[in-house]
């Protein structure tokens, strides 16, 4: 008798699969990453996956493997993003890896606050200031969202650079300009002129342990601690920005939800004026601007 041939692969079964694998590791959201690793492996959107899934659509043994071991990757909490490679922020899709700090969602609001700022500077050509830009997010969305303005970024660690600079070579325009300078000395050029200076910095204390194990094994330390009280860069941030911003300059920093009262004393003895503390879209304080007097 002529063998039975083996039943097909449905990328429903491989998607099941793999949602039960990754709940059991505590991923959260497991279908959502299931079905972007699948997306990656076999091409296209999460949903045109779904689509297929639910079309009954087989999938190669090829393609099953390779998705089968992302999987195992990502049971071990390493980050989605680093096994796609792109992770997105607002409308860019910014290339990350090892050595660099994935952006993440609340980073956009901080974005927001630095564009809003900067669109509505009086100059005709506003100058933003991106400092640690690590991947680039912040000041890839500020100069393809203001157009008409010219964002400068500063980034200090080798790792992270690598990744910047390929962000900047496929997304920033003519108006972006990239520097590994370290960030205490960057940009002499442009003191006093600058309207919206903005920052993510490292702002874990030393001491803190990263709930996430996606942050705490995989994301680079010299991006995540800032000292015993995480405010280090902060306070160097601060001075630096002073220097650079023309009076009416904002500053805008990212920061842990418990750290805005101090970051307002901090800043107002500094001689910064109006420092406030804004929540991100879960009501959580995440970002605090100031102005340059």
């Amino acid at each position: 008798m002529p063998e039975t041939p083996p039943a097909p692969l449905l990328l429903a079964d491989a998607l099941r699969r793999a949602v039960e694998v990754l709940a059991r590791a505590g991923v959260p959201d497991a279908d959502v990453d299931a079905e972007l690793l699948a997306a990656h492996v076999v091409g296209g959107g999460r949903g045109s996956v779904q689509a297929a899934a639910i079309r009954g659509a087989e999938i190669t043994e090829a393609d099953a493997a390779a998705f089968d071991a992302l999987v195992a990757r990502r049971v071990t909490r390493e980050p989605l993003q680093h096994l796609t490679g792109l992770a997105p922020f607002r409308h860019l899709e910014l290339r990350v890896g090892p050595g660099v700090f994935v952006p993440r969602p609340e980073t956009e609001m901080v974005a927001q606050l630095a564009i809003d700022a900067l669109a509505a500077a009086a100059s005709p050509a506003p100058i933003g200031v991106d400092l640690g830009t690590g991947s680039g997010a912040i000041a890839l969305a500020m100069a393809t969202e203001v157009p008409h303005a010219r964002v400068f970024a500063a980034e200090n660690s080798v790792e992270a650079f690598v990744w910047t600079k390929e962000n900047f070579e496929r997304l920033a325009p003519e108006s972006a300009r990239l520097a590994f300078i370290d960030l205490a000395h960057a940009f002499p050029e442009l003191e006093g002129t600058v309207s919206v200076v903005v920052s993510n910095p490292p702002y874990v204390p030393d001491a803190a342990i990263p709930r996430d194990p996606e942050v705490r094994f995989f994301d680079p330390p010299v991006a995540l601690y800032g000292g015993a009280d995480g405010l280090d860069v902060v306070r160097v941030l601060s001075a630096v920005a002073l220097r650079l911003a023309h009076p009416g300059g904002t500053l805008v920093l990212e920061h842990g939800e418990w750290q805005g009262a101090a970051i307002r004393d901090l800043l107002t003895a500094d001689g910064w004026r109006a420092a406030s503390t804004h929540p991100d879209l879960t009501m959580r304080d995440r970002a605090t601007t100031a102005i340059r007097p």
